[in-house]
């Protein structure tokens, strides 16, 4: 922008007289900096009230999409606090997709991502909490293990502010700042947090230990491993040792102190990942990791809660 006035002050200077170009070119430059020093005010403006208003949030994707190979879809959402910001896993099969988990369900998939509806996907839920089921009713084929499809159908303990959300869950911040939104800024213009909560839903397909998923070219084994919740599973494709983990592991503190977790059976389920040949794993937050991370963080979680 500078440089287009300064252009215009030496335009002004050089011109001769008579140019009519001249006022043109010098208006538009001033015109031009006065946009610009109103846009830059409008921006500042913006960024103080966003989480307010939400009026920025039509710039912005709420949902990202990575390719992680393979015909695999890592899709998250940003603008959620890290303790809700989950990781969903949209596979593609010669049949039929699947999508493991469904996010927070802030804002609906149909509508943000259409493409993922067009093959009538599989919803596979790995546990019922609202990071992970937020969407899942969009879906007409549902998923997930049976100790699971009870808190399903009554309704997820859903809220978007912090404090409700930790009571709720039953979490104790042990004097840590709980945050006010767990969002950082609303998805559309008079978005009403309050009204956010997760819909009852039933489940189509009760899955077990040991059921295998075909979607053409792509099978999966389910994996039972409660702990995190009474059940937690997690899926193997065993062609490619892909172990998409849920929040059963992920690279990061694993929270096991949930009124329905169980450190006995986490334990348990931490001794069959520790011994797992795998060779690369998606999980429900955080980045993914090779058998080696899985190892270490599996050998880390018994050594915290046991000897192991």
């Amino acid at each position: 922008m500078a440089v287009v006035v300064v252009m215009a002050f030496v335009w002004e200077a050089i011109a001769p007289d008579g140019d009519l170009r001249a006022p043109l070119i010098i208006g538009a430059a001033y015109g031009l900096l006065g946009f610009g020093m109103w846009r830059r005010h409008l921006c500042r403006q913006g960024s103080k009230r966003h989480r307010r208003t939400g009026t920025l949030a039509d710039m912005v994707d709420w949902y990202t999409q990575a390719d992680a190979g393979g015909d695999i879809i890592r899709i998250s959402e940003p603008h959620v606090n890290e303790l809700l910001s989950a990781n969903f896993w949209w596979l593609r099969g010669n049949d039929r997709d699947m999508v493991i988990d469904a996010g927070l369900g802030v804002v609906a998939l149909r509508e943000a991502i259409p493409g993922l509806f067009e093959r009538d996907p599989m919803v596979l839920l790995t546990h019922a909490h609202l990071d992970h089921v937020g969407g899942a009713a969009e879906f007409a084929d549902r998923a997930a293990h049976p100790a699971e499809a009870e808190l399903l159908a009554t309704g997820v303990p859903a809220s978007l502010y912090g404090a409700e959300l930790y009571d709720k869950l039953g979490i104790d911040a042990a004097g840590e700042p709980v945050p006010e939104l767990m969002i950082d800024v609303l998805p559309s213009p008079g978005y009403d947090p309050a009204a956010y909560r997760v819909e009852p839903m039933t489940v189509s397909r009760m899955l077990d230990d040991g059921d295998r998923i075909d979607l053409g070219g792509r099978e999966l084994t389910v994996l039972h491993l409660p702990g995190h919740t009474p059940g937690s599973i997690a899926l193997l494709e065993e062609r490619t040792g892909t172990l998409y983990s849920g929040d059963i592991i992920y690279d990061g503190y694993l929270i096991d102190n949930l009124p329905n977790s169980d450190v006995a059976a986490y334990r348990r389920s931490m001794e069959f990942l520790a011994d797992l040949d795998v060779s690369v794993v998606h999980p429900g937050h955080g980045h993914s990791f090779d058998r080696t991370r899985l190892r270490q963080l599996a050998e880390a979680y018994l050594r915290r809660t046991g000897s192991g």
